[in-house]
């Protein structure tokens, strides 16, 4: 007995297929190569990033290459002064961690019940949140506070 599969598969039947739509934002295959997709998630990045937003992960992407090229500078050549690599070293972490956490006070990716995490923004805290100023004044004490410890560090 001949399985309805392949009866099925042996007719020709002529389908028209649907033309793309060309309304809203263009969206991937769903067997998107690695490179199409880091190209997708890369231009909806630049397009839909705040100018703040993207000048606080460039100088993030610094702070990383810097602190790997002190740790690669301390295999490489040695840690003779090593209180100097811990001090430099702290510095960039701790700066990258002041920066990251201003980046999250300053973004706004609450906006229109967009985001789904439990720090969401409604009415009742829009108030209680902290203004832009204050995040910025935050990290610039925070910053002097982490540079005087690492200057002192040094000895």
């Amino acid at each position: 007995m001949p399985s309805k599969r392949h009866a099925a598969s042996t007719t020709s039947a002529a389908t028209p297929t649907a033309a793309p739509l060309s309304s809203g934002p263009a969206t991937l295959k769903t067997n998107a190569s690695a490179a199409e997709i880091a190209t997708h998630v890369w231009q909806q990045y630049i397009t839909s990033t705040p100018q703040r937003t993207l000048l606080l992960d460039a100088f993030m992407v610094f702070l990383v290459l810097v602190g790997g090229l002190q740790f690669l500078y301390c295999v490489l050549a040695g840690n003779y002064p090593f209180n100097a690599f811990l001090s430099g070293f702290s510095a960039a972490v701790g700066q990258f961690v002041l920066t990251a956490s201003l980046r999250m006070q300053t973004s706004d990716s609450g906006e229109g019940g967009k985001s789904k995490g439990k720090n969401v923004r409604t009415e009742e805290n829009e108030e209680s949140s902290i203004s832009h100023e204050r995040a910025f004044a935050d990290f610039i004490f925070g910053s002097l506070i982490l540079h005087f410890f690492c200057i002192n560090f040094i000895n």
